[in-house]
């Protein structure tokens, strides 16, 4: 049989070799008709064209500002001294900046329009954090296809997305745009979303560029204070934070856009070996790289020097596109003059950016994406249901004391100063959304039952953080509205306390030093709770909270994020049953601020933490652990876990293992799980992670209903950076662990033999 079946792979293979031979053909003849089309075009391209194609610059209205035009952008594009453009409003504006383009400037080179596009363009999907914790890849990629179709029918060719930083410290507002702190699942989320918004080709006017950021270790930056320094070792950053640009790379992503954070002393913008050595040279990648905005010229603030000297540098180091600063098209003539720069440098990087041109599809149609009136309604429809599933999978239950699900026929008062908000459940990165489509939790609890409602408390009385935020509270007295609302829970059978934070308090320039809840919140809601009536806590907002005293207090805690378009719809499915929860923590939650970082896959110390044993490595105010840890979920049934199972309790180098658990709904509601597999080197040369997530699956399971899940592990699933930056497996003994999170786990051990 095993014969008949290799004589049957022989046949295919010879079968299959003609196409794919004819493919690798087709793809080799469409290559080559680039670079000739692109090194003809060159050769006409005088140094302040070549130049002009890396500039990238933020839109200025100077097309429509009457003699401002002379002075403006719209003159630079006309002068053929502009590759790219963002932050347009509207589809009719690109299309008649692009037209100048075209018949204006010399050689009518077409410009790129690029945007943030985060998590949805009209219709927008939960923040890139809270639809991690729905580790539903299919999913995650098919929000980005969504994403790109509205994007790309808006004239949009490249979207400044996703964000993979990985970062293990709540404090930095940007963890909202990322999939948190795990390199494996962050990895395979890069590769959803790149895969999502670029299709096969990219050369249609469903598809856009992907742009990989920030490049890189942004996540890292100390404090958790945005744009701040990194200092990190190298079997870190290969092991921990780097996997997940390689995994764009790997996808296909078309650009990479650097970071703003310096690397052990070198800013990431001029970071030869960063650029060159490592994105380039080891890791394959022949797109082309743009900076941050005014990355170029904040290398100064650096102490690097002045822009002409930072512009030199960061061209030198493989900088393709040079974003607001204009460095490029104004300093590095000069430098050219001088030997500070070569011609075959600027000549490779304006290369770059009319390749990405070329793959888009400009050259062939300059006005591909730039023709749509309006995206068709039964994909707006399809996409809000995909918004609607996305934030209900997104939604993660903390705790439930048999408070949840509510029933239809219970007095519900919905309370708090995100109780009737609407623009804060879309979220941090929000330029487009379409605000009619959206509902506020206490309109969607409305059409579930009967509800009663008070504002209960302003968002906030910190008042350097209203400035900051842009918030207004208005008139109300915190008094009045205190007592309006413990009036409303008393009247009521449950009260949801909807609290948390507003758009504004995540995301880019939006760290914080104190991740609990604002003063007033907690305020009402310890009212709230000293009703004695039942308090739901749903949390809207981008990041982990401390929540001790909430975690204590409160009936039932979901954390809904901000979901997006459809979050008030899906919390009020979840609330009621309609839904039954399966998000999934991807980000620890810190008991204290002064834990951080913490984050699951930590390692040992030569001390580990033994209770009751001071000189060990502990906080002696508090536990060492996270108030809900990594990969951390509710559902309204229950998942028995059976034993673990190894196939084999050695693995030789080259072959596999099998890992399986059965696992049961032992509950009244049917159900989604997803077991995760971590995986623990227990002696290896370096010193290693408690565990590293290196498999999960989802299953679902009615009443009753058991499967056996399998994980097949092989040698990948072992390999390491070692001390000198080799990627391998070393024999020895390893430890499998299988559960419904990071700490809720059975263990088996298996030896691991070289051949």
């Amino acid at each position: 049989m095993k014969r008949l079946i290799n004589i049957f792979i022989v046949i295919a293979i010879i079968l299959l070799l003609p196409m794919c031979n004819r493919t690798q053909n087709q793809a080799g003849k469409v290559a080559q008709e680039m670079l000739s089309y692109i090194d003809s075009l060159m050769s006409k391209m005088t140094l302040d064209e070549k130049l002009g194609q890396l500039n990238l610059l933020a839109w200025d209205g100077s097309l429509t500002t009457g003699a401002a035009a002379n002075t403006g952008v719209s003159q630079k594009v006309a002068n053929g001294l502009v590759g790219g453009l963002f932050n347009i409003e509207s589809l009719q504006e690109r299309r008649k900046i692009q037209e100048l383009a075209i018949r204006q400037s010399r050689l009518g080179i077409p410009l790129m329009f690029g945007q943030d596009v985060i998590h949805g363009h009209h219709i927008i999907f939960p923040i890139p954090l809270a639809l991690s914790c729905s580790w539903d890849l299919d999913l995650i990629e098919l929000t980005a296809k969504a994403a790109a179709y509205e994007a790309s029918a808006d004239g949009i060719d490249w979207v400044f997305s996703p964000m993979v930083d990985i970062s293990r410290d709540p404090r930095w507002g940007r963890v909202a745009e990322g999939a948190g702190e795990d390199t494996y699942l962050g990895s395979l989320i890069a590769e959803a979303m790149v895969k999502g918004y670029q299709g096969t080709n990219m050369a249609t006017d469903e598809s856009v560029m992907a742009c990989v950021k920030h490049y890189a270790l942004y996540g890292a930056a100390e404090a958790g204070r945005d744009y701040n320094t990194v200092d990190m070792s190298k079997i870190r950053m290969f092991q921990d934070y780097l996997p997940p640009y390689q995994a764009a790379v790997d996808a296909g992503v078309g650009s990479v856009m650097t970071s703003f954070n310096d690397i052990n002393g070198i800013p990431a913008t001029s970071n030869k070996w960063l650029i060159d050595d490592v994105l380039r040279k080891n890791w394959g990648f022949n797109g082309f790289i743009v900076t941050d905005y005014t990355a170029i010229s904040e290398m100064g603030n650096h102490g690097i020097g002045d822009l002409k000297t930072s512009s030199a540098l960061a061209i030198d180091a493989g900088i393709d596109m040079d974003m607001v600063s204009e460095g490029f098209v104004n300093t590095l003539k000069p430098s050219l003059d001088e030997g500070a720069v070569s011609l075959s440098v600027i000549d490779q990087a304006c290369k770059r950016v009319l390749e990405a041109k070329y793959k888009l599809g400009l050259f062939n149609d300059p006005f591909i994406r730039l023709k749509k009136d309006s995206v068709n309604k039964l994909k707006e429809t399809e996409f809000m249901e995909l918004s609607l599933m996305a934030a209900q999978k997104s939604c993660v239950l903390l705790k439930n004391n048999n408070t949840l699900p509510l029933k239809s026929d219970q007095r519900v008062a919905v309370i708090g100063p995100l109780a009737d908000s609407k623009k804060d459940l879309l979220g941090t990165w929000v330029l487009s959304g379409e605000m009619d489509k959206v509902q506020s939790i206490k309109e969607a609890a409305q059409k579930k039952g009967n509800i009663l409602y008070a504002e209960g408390a302003k968002l906030t009385d910190n008042k350097e953080l209203r400035k900051l935020i842009n918030y207004n509270p208005g008139n109300k007295v915190d008094e009045v509205m205190l007592k309006e609302a413990v009036q409303t829970a008393q009247m009521s059978d449950v009260v949801v306390a909807v609290l948390g934070e507003s758009a504004a308090m995540s995301g880019e320039a939006s760290s914080m030093a104190d991740i609990s809840l604002q003063r007033t919140q907690k305020q009402l809601l310890r009212a709230l709770v000293k009703t004695g009536k039942p308090v739901v806590l749903v949390l809207v907002g981008g990041r982990p909270l401390t929540l001790e005293w909430e975690a204590e207090n409160c009936a039932a805690i979901l954390q809904c994020w901000s979901g997006g378009t459809q979050t008030a719809p899906a919390v009020s499915n979840v609330l009621w049953g309609d839904y039954n929860p399966s998000g999934r923590l991807t980000m620890s939650f810190p008991r204290k601020v002064g834990q951080i970082p913490v984050y699951y896959n930590m390692k040992n110390t030569g001390r580990p933490l033994i209770s009751g044993i001071k000189y060990t490595s502990q906080f002696i105010d508090v536990s060492n652990k996270p108030l809900y840890p990594f990969g951390y979920g509710l559902s309204y049934t229950s998942f028995e876990y059976g034993d673990l199972t190894i196939h084999d309790n050695v693995m030789h180098q080259g072959d596999t293992i099998t890992a399986s658990i059965t696992i049961k709904n032992i509950g009244e509601y049917e159900g989604e799980e997803t077991p995760q597999l971590y995986i623990r080197d227990l002696v290896a040369s370096v010193t290693r992670p408690l565990k590293e997530l290196k498999a999960f699956k989802k299953v679902y399971l009615k009443p009753g209903e058991e499967t056996t899940i399998e994980f097949q592990i092989s040698d990948k699933d072992l390999k390491f950076f070692n001390d000198k930056l080799e990627y391998l497996v070393e024999p020895g003994e390893f430890q499998i662990s299988i559960g419904p999170n990071s700490e809720d786990v059975k263990t088996q051990n298996f030896h691991y033999k070289l051949k």
